[in-house]
């Protein structure tokens, strides 16, 4: 499964370039590229979460490859969430709004979170 998900990720990377180099792209196009790239990551992710979640396969990662992977993930999540937050902020300004959720009239726990 590996060498067909690195095979599979090398052609999305092609069409990746090809979008980035794509000249004069109306509106529809950026929102078809924007589609594409959500999908990539979303893709990538189930794969990562699969990995992580699977002892079997982490285990043959030493401590340093997993304090360097740790590191280089923190650090594009980061980076990821802080645009996330400039993006939501800019759909704020344009008057997007997030839908109210109507609250229940269940008795009321305290909010956990979870990711």
């Amino acid at each position: 499964m590996s060498e067909r998900w690195m095979q599979v990720s090398e052609k999305i990377l092609d069409q990746i370039t090809r979008l980035e180099e794509a000249k004069e792209r109306d509106r529809l196009e950026l929102v078809r590229s924007l589609s594409f790239m959500l999908n990539v990551l979303q893709r990538s992710l189930l794969g990562w979460m699969q990995w992580v979640n699977t002892p079997d396969i982490m285990t043959k990662f030493s401590q340093k490859d997993l304090e360097k992977i740790n590191k280089k993930l923190s650090e594009f999540t980061r980076s990821f969430i802080e645009y996330d937050l400039e993006a939501t902020k800019l759909g704020s300004q344009r008057g997007l709004k997030a839908r109210k959720r109507v609250k229940k009239k269940k008795e009321e726990r305290p909010e956990i979170f979870y990711v």
